[in-house]
């Protein structure tokens, strides 16, 4: 009999790039895939493009750090998603499901508890976020990146199976990248990215600065949607509001990479050996997780980090250089890590955890 999966998480594209790794292995094993995400989030651009899995969008919330009179309306629409969900799963009849995590997941795990269809989830960060906290009751398993989250859930529940890294970002081409971005090799490059949905603080820093990093660089910037700057155009400066299939190729002929530091991302860079400037989002507009995963990888000697508030002076250009100047140290020190057997693992637990029909 067909095996069925469905799987969820969304609002960012790190809440989506796990199930990514996934899809083309439970694809590949003949099993039934369906992808419960939102009507407008970024995973139902990201998974509606790919022909053998079934998009299912549901109502969802969504947690905001700041006063929005949004607020009345959530509770209502967390009560339809989980209405919807569960009429889903009651028709999808899965025999397990998978949660990336992020607010839409939420009714998801709740439907599947109801319907007594075992949830796996996975966190990425250090820290697990509201959605995977409020989640984690009904779940059979929460598999982690870090060691750490294991000791302070202190749960059976808690699995250690390190990061988890999608295979097809692993092969770039370095001539398309090259012919996409229309780049030359004559200076070193840099890829600036502040997450799916851009970082305006990022943005500006690398703007006013462009001049001078433009004397020794080359910079291929995913700034967000809505976010182009067309009075910066340049040869050697290269927009794009997002970049998806291409983003491989443009990987391999990055020299050093600025990024926040979601740990999805930054995990990949690693595996692909690229020395980062960490620029963790502030306290202020987040629960903190970005900050932790930046001291972790600053202590391992894979990057720099600046605090979002140190962008706007010299200290900026001078730390490129110095990653740059220093870029062999870090990639030695990225060359210990190795997350080959991470996925498979994390495919096992899925797969033992699944319901036998």
């Amino acid at each position: 009999m067909k095996r069925t999966i469905v799987m969820t998480g969304g609002g960012s594209a790190g809440h989506v790039t796990v199930n990514l790794a996934l899809i083309p292995h439970f694809s590949k094993d003949g099993w039934d895939i369906h992808y419960i995400g939102s009507y407008e989030g970024i995973e139902r651009q990201l998974i509606s493009r790919l022909d053998k899995v079934h998009y299912h969008a549901i109502s969802t919330g969504k947690l905001r750090r700041y006063l929005d009179w949004n607020h009345l309306k959530d509770p209502f629409k967390v009560i339809k998603g989980c209405y919807q969900a569960y009429r889903l799963i009651r028709k999808i009849k899965p025999d397990v499901i998978f949660s990336k995590g992020g607010f839409v997941a939420v009714p998801v795990v709740v439907a599947g508890w109801l319907n007594k269809i075992p949830v796996i989830m996975h966190e990425s960060d250090l820290t697990p976020g509201l959605a995977n906290r409020i989640s984690f009751p009904l779940a059979e398993k929460l598999c982690v990146t870090f060691p750490e989250t294991v000791e302070q859930l202190a749960s059976p529940k808690a699995v250690y199976v390190g990061a988890i890294v999608r295979e097809e970002i692993m092969h770039g081409d370095r001539e398309q990248g090259m012919r996409f971005s229309q780049m030359q090799r004559v200076k070193p490059i840099i890829m600036v990215m502040g997450g799916s949905l851009g970082a305006s603080s990022i943005n500006q820093a690398v703007r006013t600065h462009l001049h001078t990093l433009l004397q020794r660089y080359q910079i291929i910037h995913i700034c967000g949607k809505g976010n182009l700057d067309p009075s910066h155009d340049a040869a050697c400066y290269k927009q794009y509001e997002y970049v998806n299939e291409e983003l491989a190729d443009l990987l391999a002929i990055t020299d050093i990479m600025i990024s926040r530091a979601g740990s999805n991302s930054i995990f990949e860079f690693v595996s692909l050996h690229k020395p980062m400037l960490l620029i963790p989002l502030p306290k202020e507009s987040s629960r903190g997780d970005q900050i932790l995963n930046a001291e972790s990888f600053a202590k391992a000697g894979y990057c720099e980090v600046l605090a979002d508030n140190q962008l706007s002076g010299d200290l900026f250009v001078k730390t490129i250089d110095k990653l740059y100047d220093n870029r062999f140290t870090y990639i030695q020190e990225m060359k210990k890590y190795n997350a080959d057997n991470n996925l498979n693992k994390l495919i096992s637990i899925i797969k033992n955890h699944a319901k036998r029909k």
